[in-house]
């Protein structure tokens, strides 16, 4: 066979492979590799077997050459093999002895000085020494070492900061603190034409910085740049970016502008029904804002086109969750989490469900193996506090809303709720300063969400006697939501204790319209009213209302 007929048999392989014509690749790589016994063929033969899912063929024929610990290529290829057949010690063993640091750095790169067959290289391509520290990653991800898997992702993004995949393992399993994850994008070393990449990185991460910040960062990606290349102008632009929305869609969420985040997710699913990512979004914004028809349709649909995926059975759950049949989300969710025990959301979910009936032991459980498998994601230690805060173990929960902190010191939330544990604890200077915390860390304005803050600071604020600027955050409170009882009886109280009983009695009224068997509000009505028969009607009062009646 002449040189030019096995050039056109290789062609053939490419497009019979470009084509997903895998049968008739391995055919004609196989006789390519049979006339020139070729690493290069041999490599390609396997990589047919490979993607024609014959993994212990595969295996065989790389394992049988005389290269295969020599070549990264077929070292790593053979490791694919293995990690399909769900051989994760046999994966790691043909992958090579390597170590690495706490920072993510190969310190042991003896196995890595092999040859590299370069044939057919891109121009561009991931670098294989990333490849290997992700599939090792991943290897002991599967064996449940997920410190190591931590580690080895990230030295697989810092060797090559294209390996997406690495980061996304790190981002989805929420394997990095807040700082780690900063830290980590900072030390990465990308190149002169990938700032774009840089930025959309960054945007991917925990999003509780302030708006003005975290705008700016997707006005960057969302602008057009003009490119200058061979004489010819081309605007390039992610506006319209699916993945670039989702992350604006999780931004809203996190800021608790839960109607924003809906509207701009529905866009998004009507343009790509199978975004999983911004499904998961979509979903948690319709529980917030309790659409049980749209969660039922989106369970229906997932469970019709995705029956294998956590995600798929967690919207069921969500859908009885909103419907407050908690028996049956929670019996969902943990179906979730049996598909796929690194789903976040499922755990969470699971352990909200036995809260919601007051469940705590269980609870508890749910969130301490949420807190165990997803050391970067606070929330399990937030809500462990909070059923702590409910049995009224106050010294408890406020160790771990502080361990919290230390995971995500962004959010505000956790701020709001050592507050409120200060304020039980009848600390009410450290309840003002943690509220005022709170609503310093609000990443965009002020919404209706956060007038329970508001509320509460003032309380504290009435508690020590500093009534006046108690009344300018129950105003602040009242102008974000008009039908809040608390914000109402605690004005009247304030102006009740400061012997303006015109001012008091006018808003217990207004308390009691929202709420008209109020106890408190009924009998403070009945002492103000007698306090101002006692003391007189004030007299530029009297003057305003003779005017007014005359």
């Amino acid at each position: 066979m002449r040189e030019e007929q096995i050039e056109k048999l290789r062609g053939v392989v490419r497009d019979c492979v470009s084509k997903h014509l895998y049968s008739s690749a391995i055919f004609f790589a196989d006789k390519v590799a049979a006339v020139t016994s070729d690493p290069a063929d041999i490599y390609m033969q396997a990589q047919a077997l490979y993607l024609g899912r014959h993994y212990r063929r595969a295996f065989h024929l790389l394992n049988a050459s005389q290269i295969v610990l020599r070549d990264l290529r077929f070292r790593y290829l053979a490791a694919k093999c293995l990690e399909e057949l769900k051989e994760w010690d046999q994966c790691l063993l043909m992958l090579g002895d390597a170590k690495v640091d706490e920072h993510g750095n190969i310190t042991d790169t003896k196995d890595y000085s092999s040859m590299y067959l370069d044939k057919d290289g891109e121009d561009r391509e991931i670098n294989i020494i990333s490849a290997i520290c992700f599939l090792r990653g991943k290897a002991y991800e599967a064996l449940e070492n997920r410190a190591q898997a931590r580690l080895w992702y990230k030295a697989a993004i810092k060797a090559d900061p294209l390996c997406y995949e690495a980061l996304e393992c790190l981002i989805d399993g929420h394997m990095l603190t807040c700082e780690e994850e900063t830290n980590l994008l900072g030390a990465l070393q990308f190149g002169p034409e990938d700032g774009w990449l840089s930025s959309f990185y960054s945007c991917l991460i925990k999003k509780y910085d302030k708006d003005n910040v975290v705008e700016t960062k997707f006005r960057e990606l969302e602008q057009e740049v003009s490119n200058t290349k061979m004489s010819e102008k081309s605007l390039c632009t992610l506006k319209n970016n699916t993945d670039l929305l989702a992350c604006k869609a999780e931004y809203y969420h996190q800021c608790g502008e839960y109607q924003k985040c809906f509207e701009l997710t529905s866009i998004l699913l009507e343009k790509d029904p199978f975004h999983l990512k911004c499904t998961l979004v979509h979903l948690a914004a319709a529980m917030e804002l309790g659409h049980s028809n749209e969660l039922y349709l989106m369970a229906c649909n997932l469970v019709k086109d995705y029956p294998q995926k956590a995600l798929s059975w967690f919207a069921v759950g969500c859908y009885y969750y909103c419907i407050k049949k908690y028996d049956q989300s929670r019996r969902y969710f943990s179906k979730a989490t049996s598909l796929d025990g690194t789903f976040a959301p499922g755990w969470i979910g699971y352990g909200n469900a036995y809260a919601a009936q007051e469940e705590g032991d269980q609870a508890m459980s749910a969130y301490r193996t949420a807190a165990r498998l997803f050391p970067g994601c606070h929330l399990p230690t937030l809500y462990i506090g909070m059923e702590y805060m409910r049995t009224h173990s106050f010294k408890l929960a406020e160790q771990f809303f502080m361990q919290a902190q230390v995971v995500c010191p962004s959010d505000p939330l956790v701020y709001n709720e050592l507050g409120v544990v200060a304020y039980h604890m009848k600390e009410y200077k450290k309840a003002v300063w943690w509220f005022e915390k709170t609503l310093a860390h609000v990443p965009s304005s002020l919404s209706e969400m956060w007038e329970p803050t508001v509320v509460n600071l003032a309380h504290a604020l009435r508690k020590l006697r500093r009534y006046n600027e108690a009344i300018i955050y129950y105003e602040k409170a009242l102008a974000l939501s008009t039908r809040s009882l608390s914000s109402y009886a605690g004005l009247a109280y304030t102006y009740h204790l400061q012997d303006n009983f015109t001012s008091a009695i006018t808003y217990y009224h207004k308390a009691l319209w929202l709420k008209p068997d109020d106890q408190f509000c009924t009998e403070m009505l009945t002492i103000a009213l007698a306090d101002e028969c006692r003391l007189g009607i004030d007299p530029k009062v009297e003057t305003i209302r003779s005017q007014l009646f005359a």
